[in-house]
């Protein structure tokens, strides 16, 4: 939870009528307690967690996350059936590696969503990403020169605030129509 920019984006959303609901995998938990940085739980441990949050959640509901909370995210949701999924720059692949994709179940998917990426995001750039199949349930939307977390090329007069604020109008048009 020690995230500036999921700070402002949750609440950037919550101004516009959207209830968030944070919570921490395993190992982001463990590096607050242990103070360094430790490597992800394994996707069940993580796909557990999600599961567990998701359970005691409110309905109905849009399930989500950045990074690496996206991508378990896209991995249970339709299994889990909520209303729909947001992922805030998906790890499409791992950096400088284009063709080590994570993208096969995007293909199939059935939950419709929203994927909102920054067109410098090393995990997956517009050029890259135009070449993945994806599901027609799934909608990727680009923020103009932000990187994996929004922040903007100082050249485009944009702030990560602006972007924020961008992918937050995005989200809630998509939630609230």
């Amino acid at each position: 939870m020690d995230s500036d920019y999921l700070d402002q984006l949750a609440r950037a959303l919550a101004t516009r009528g959207v209830r968030v609901l944070r919570f921490e995998f395993p190992y982001m938990a463990g590096r607050r307690e242990g103070g360094s940085k430790r490597p992800p739980n394994t996707m069940p441990v993580l796909q557990d967690s999600f599961r567990e949050h998701y359970r005691a959640a409110p309905q109905p509901l849009y399930i989500g996350g950045k990074s690496m909370g996206g991508r378990v995210a896209s991995l249970l949701a339709d299994e889990l059936q909520p209303d729909g999924l947001i992922c805030f720059g998906y790890p499409f692949h791992p950096p400088g590696k284009p063709e080590k994709t994570r993208t096969a179940h995007l293909a199939e998917l059935r939950t419709p969503t929203l994927i909102l990426q920054g067109t410098r995001d090393p995990f997956g750039k517009p050029d890259e990403v135009a070449r993945y199949p994806l599901s027609a349930q799934v909608q990727v939307d680009w923020l103009d020169t932000g990187d994996h977390d929004l922040k903007p090329l100082k050249s485009s007069g944009l702030t990560q605030a602006d972007l924020i604020d961008q992918a937050a109008e995005r989200a809630a048009a998509f939630m609230l129509g």
